[in-house]
């Protein structure tokens, strides 16, 4: 890990809500969710290719990925990323009834060498996959208390169907007793809480495509939970490097992410590490990559705008959204390209 990396923040995370319980499950890998709608953007592989790096480096373990828009190939080409950083077993869930989206990039997964797969992997069909709600249940219901971060990077509806999901086989507590058990943090990419150019209301894809979802997940989290938003401006200021592309990714002949990459944006455009932010904020929340607003709530509204508003004596809200600096964006951008393009373990 390049030096840039280990530098201890002055600026710390959230205080942890829940005393000595949570501190103890401060420690170790981050226990981590992804909840992502891979398919549309690129960012979100990215994040993927991010997450194995950092479990690598024991940074977090990867419990579960939750898939939030409907694509056959969104949980194959997962799969498939999965296998080519050799964790071939992660669970995997989608949703079976969202948004339907085309994809650039997902096909990716299909190409073979020869008479081979180019990117093997097990799950061909997402019909072989339990549902995205039903694996998080399962999922958050074997860790322990309060341990387990949850980095949603796409559309809510499996965030707020989680909410509203009723007892089952895996927990005799609803949605929002089980997230109050178990979770400890929401990292979310979504909305927008600074300017964005002259706009002051950015209408934000994660929010505008499924306003209903976000605005359940904004209203019905529970409190105790907190929740940081990535807000829009966060990606567009750390845009990742066409160079980085070309150039570090020649240490094999096939990479499945720089291909999905070139697919998706070509090599002449460097794309925003929106999805990205969220997970490095959600693994190294301490360490200075960002500040953070006060606390407070997002309202999000039905013309898909959010709205953060700071949180008053009497009510306890605990949402905040990321700050960052010049300098800092200076120093994410360099701390993605370092664990996006890394070789995976033992490669």
């Amino acid at each position: 890990m390049m030096a840039l990396l280990l530098v201890t923040s002055t600026c710390p995370g959230l205080v942890a809500q829940e005393g000595n319980a949570t501190q103890r499950q401060l420690t170790g890998p981050v226990r981590l969710i992804f909840d992502t709608d891979i398919s549309g953007d690129v960012d979100d592989a990215l994040a993927l290719a991010m997450l194995h790096t950092l479990q690598d480096r024991g940074a977090c373990e990867l419990l579960a990925v939750t898939i939030s828009k409907v694509n056959p190939l969104t949980g194959p080409f997962t799969d498939a990323v999965n296998t080519f950083y050799g964790r071939p077993n992660i669970p995997i869930g989608v949703t079976r009834q969202a948004q339907i989206r085309d994809s650039r990039y997902l096909k990716v997964c299909q190409q073979q060498d020869g008479d081979h797969p180019m990117y093997p992997h097990d799950l061909t069909d997402n019909q072989e996959a339990p549902d995205a709600v039903t694996l998080l249940r399962k999922t958050l219901a074997a860790q322990p208390d309060h341990s387990v971060v949850i980095v949603s990077v796409g559309i809510a509806v499996n965030m707020a169907r989680l909410i509203e999901s009723e007892p089952d086989q895996y927990s005799t507590l609803n949605g929002v007793q089980l997230i109050e058990r178990k979770v400890k943090l929401l990292s979310i990419m979504a909305g927008a809480f600074q300017t964005i150019g002259n706009d002051t209301r950015h209408r934000e894809a994660n929010v505008y495509n499924d306003i209903p979802s976000m605005k359940k997940l904004a209203a019905s989290w529970p409190d105790a939970i907190p929740v940081v938003w990535s807000g829009f401006e966060i990606g567009i200021a750390a845009a990742y490097p066409r160079e980085s592309i070309a150039n570090d990714f020649g240490w094999t002949r096939n990479h499945i992410i720089k291909e999905a990459y070139l697919a998706h944006s070509g090599s002449n455009h460097d794309r925003p590490t929106w999805d990205l932010t969220s997970v490095l904020y959600a693994v190294y929340p301490d360490r200075g990559y960002f500040d953070l607003s006060g606390p407070g709530e997002v309202l999000i509204h039905d013309d898909a705008t959010s709205q953060f508003v700071p949180a008053k004596p009497e009510k306890k809200k605990n949402s905040r959204y990321l700050i960052m600096n010049p300098v800092q964006a200076a120093r994410v951008t360099e701390a993605l390209v370092q664990l996006v393009s890394a070789p995976p373990l033992g490669r």
